[in-house]
């Protein structure tokens, strides 16, 4: 059984918050959360629990006024070369390759093809992401459009994703 943490983010960039359970493993990682935007509200389970935080499955239900739409999302719909999902506007999905390589401890930069869901469309895209150790706790990421340091807890959790969200409380 692994270790269980709640954690509460905030937007910085636009109103959302977000909720999640985390239960971190040996290697591995569970959560359930929810994100809420001033127009929708999305709910997801993430179970990130094969070898080196690998995702298994990312299940998504959104809904906003007059609307809703669900995603299940598993890892063998994934492809060959993506290992993880990456859920737009969450801190938490930044977790899995970061942990994986432990960029947020020590020296690397590590390329990655990401399942990229769009919130909250949920429709997935490819995406092309890229993971620099900057200093113990800072991890710099870097995609086609935008690149931002972000600052780690000693568990590899995002506290702060400048332009985007950072812990409440």
């Amino acid at each position: 059984m692994g270790r269980t943490r709640l954690i509460v983010w905030r937007g910085t960039d636009e109103f959302r918050a977000e909720s999640a359970a985390v239960e971190l493993y040996d290697g591995g990682l569970r959560a359930t959360g929810t994100q809420i935007g001033a127009d929708y509200r999305v709910d997801y389970d993430l179970d990130a629990t094969g070898e080196g935080f690998v995702t298994n499955a990312l299940t998504v239900t959104a809904q906003g006024e007059g609307w809703s739409r669900a995603l299940t999302l598993r890892r063998e719909q994934m492809g060959d070369d993506v290992l993880d999902c990456d859920l737009a506007l969450s801190p938490l999905t930044n977790a899995m390759p970061i942990l994986r390589h432990g960029l947020h401890e020590q020296p690397g930069a590590v390329d990655f093809t990401m399942a990229w869901v769009d919130v909250p469309s949920l429709t997935v895209h490819e995406s092309r992401q890229r993971y620099e150790h900057v200093a113990p706790g800072v991890v710099r990421y870097v995609d086609d459009s935008f690149s931002s340091e972000l600052e780690l807890d000693h568990d590899g959790l995002v506290v702060r994703y400048p332009g985007l969200a950072e812990r409440a409380g």
